[in-house]
């Protein structure tokens, strides 16, 4: 194949000819007949001055600065460095360790490859198709590429393409190039005048370079599901069923890179059928903010048994968030549902509205208190209210289901309490439509976590398993009987088995007798039915929350709370928010009952 006359083509050969012919006429004129000794390595003739052969690391006589053995020595080879203009286009191609290839014409019939080709991919036969001759490159789904290249004249380069049997990858760059057309007009070799295109098609072997990629990419998706495998289970693994409320919650780790976020949520049953509810955010991501995720979600907790004011709650997890990472810093909303009085009490360090939908469609946004986030210290929390009726729906949320890049987040807020307006079902349905919604899907960029909390409307024989009723205890200890009385026929009309109900009136009997005798008004007793317990509670003016102590047999008192902790299931005791506490105790119903 005559590689001279179409090289002719590439950009800038031309002129090099034209050099080597200005030097060859110089060097002819001084008398000078050496050539780079590159021309002798392809095996090209090398001849002095006199016509007979010359060494072509020894210059003659004469020779001009910097050629020659002066040359030799600046290289430090022994071996003048080689001529470019001195070399041919498939000298130059034949020697590649790439992957070389020429086609030309409509069909891209080969004119050329190289041994590096050859030994890749086999022999190929000048003159056929490339779709024929080249299947590689077809498995490669590089033809529609040459198509590109020849019709608009500009390279094109393919990253990462995987041979056959998955052995090999190459990134491959198709150049167009120009040539003398044949007779025919379909090949180099002819003289005929005018001239035809085709591709030099370049591969590179990136096989180490793409296993390289996959070994990371592999390690980042063990990361990643490490990451995960922590997040989640620092998570509740079962959220609790309170008895007057139906809750739901998803979390959806963000994007797939293994920085997973510090996003949770939890539940926690105080006692008496109030509620806790708490999510949260810690910034940052990657694993240290999944640890510091799980100390706080520990913490709050804890801190939940105390039974304390949200933001009591919020002013002990701060001094915490502090002492755990100083550099990591929380959101975080806590509220407490109290079925007795219809609100959700709430506090929130640096979080996001909770948003509450009632039985009409309605939806309304907590409004403030709201505080920094946890870890800034230096701010007294204060808790707030909000409704939670009978068919109500609240939401509880993070940044990550509302907050986009270029959009100011009120909008998202705005967004989801359109969502939320018009989605029904239960809790769980909920969860999913806010999210999809809101666009939250596999590949969100941020980790998501969402908890609905429903206050069902009961009617009908759901209704019947659901009961409340009051005493104000007025007067002194006459007081006591009528608390009795009361509760012995609140319990009948309950149609509690006779053991409960003497259990029960038991318990309520020893709470007002502590109340009256450490308490101060005023007071009142509550008895409450719900589907799985019987909780009785006594409240009244004084903060002195009791304790169980051991009476000695000669004592007359302290005997009330030892008696009540012995027959009950559970019991516990609150400061209230108006000042005073709430001591409680509940039994569990029977199976039958429930």
């Amino acid at each position: 194949m005559n590689f001279t006359r179409w090289s002719a083509r590439f950009p800038g050969t031309q002129r090099r000819a034209a050099a080597r012919s200005e030097h060859a006429a110089a060097q002819a004129k001084r008398g000078e007949g050496s050539v780079p000794a590159a021309r002798g390595a392809a095996g090209l003739s090398v001849t002095g001055p006199d016509g007979c052969p010359a060494d072509p690391t020894v210059r003659g006589t004469g020779s001009a600065p910097g050629t020659g053995s002066a040359a030799a020595a600046a290289t430090g080879t022994g071996t003048p460095a080689p001529s470019l203009e001195e070399l041919s286009v498939r000298e130059v191609l034949d020697r590649l360790p790439a992957l070389v290839a020429l086609v030309h014409g409509p069909e891209h019939r080969v004119a050329y490859v190289n041994d590096a080709y050859t030994s890749g991919f086999g022999a190929r036969a000048p003159g056929a198709p490339a779709h024929v001759a080249l299947p590689e490159l077809g498995d490669l789904g590089l033809l529609p590429l040459l198509d590109q290249v020849q019709r608009s004249g500009k390279p094109r380069t393919a990253k990462n393409r995987t041979a056959p049997g998955g052995t090999s990858s190459y990134t491959v760059t198709c150049t167009p190039i120009e040539f003398p057309k044949t007779s025919a007009g379909t090949g180099p070799d002819s003289e005929a005048e005018g001239t035809g295109t085709g591709v030099l098609i370049h591969l590179a072997d990136v096989t180490d370079h793409a296993e390289a990629v996959e070994r990371l990419r592999a390690s980042e998706r063990r990361q990643r599901e490490a990451a995960v495998t922590l997040q989640r289970s620092l998570l509740p693994q079962e959220l609790e069923q309170p008895d007057d409320l139906r809750v739901a919650a998803t979390y959806q780790p963000g994007g797939t890179e293994a920085a997973v976020g510090g996003d949770w949520y939890d539940v926690i049953t105080l006692g008496a059928g109030r509620t806790a509810l708490v999510i949260g955010d810690v910034m940052g991501r990657g694993v240290r903010a999944a640890a510091v995720m799980g100390q706080l979600r520990t913490a709050v907790r804890a801190y939940a048994r105390l039974d304390l004011p949200p933001h009591e709650v919020l002013q002990l997890l701060d001094g915490l968030a502090a002492e755990i990472d100083a550099s990591q810093i929380a959101t975080c909303v806590y509220a407490v549902h109290d079925p007795n009085e219809g609100l959700l009490a709430y506090a929130s360090a640096g979080h996001l509205p909770i948003l509450v939908r009632d039985e009409d469609g309605t939806v309304r946004r907590a409004a403030d208190p709201t505080g920094p986030p946890l870890g800034t210290g230096g701010w007294l929390h204060t808790s707030g209210t909000i409704a939670l009726g009978p068919g109500s729906t609240a939401v509880l949320y993070t940044d990550g289901l509302v907050e986009r890049r270029g959009e100011d987040i009120d909008e998202g807020v705005a967004a989801l309490e359109r969502a939320l307006s018009g989605a029904q079902g239960t809790p769980a349905v909920i969860c999913d439509r806010l999210m999809r919604a809101l666009g939250v899907d596999a590949d969100h960029d941020d980790d998501v976590a969402v908890m609905v909390l429903q206050q069902p409307a009961r009617t009908g024989a759901d209704a019947e398993l659901f009961h409340n009723a009051a005493l104000e205890l007025l007067g002194g200890i006459e007081a006591a009987p009528r608390a009795r009385a009361f509760a012995q026929g609140v319990l009948a009309s309950w149609r509690f088995p006779v053991e409960l109900c003497d259990l029960g009136v038991l318990a309520a009997s020893e709470l007002v007798a502590n109340s009256l005798q450490h308490g101060t008004p005023p007071m009142r007793l509550r008895l409450r039915r719900t589907d799985r317990r019987l909780i009785i509670e006594v409240t009244d003016g004084d903060d002195h929350l009791p304790r169980r102590r051991r009476a000695e047999p000669a004592d007359e008192t302290g005997r009330g709370i030892s008696i009540v902790a012995t027959i009950a299931s559970a019991w516990g005791s609150r400061r209230t928010p108006g000042g005073g506490k709430a001591v409680w105790c509940e039994f569990a119903l029977p199976d039958k009952d429930k």
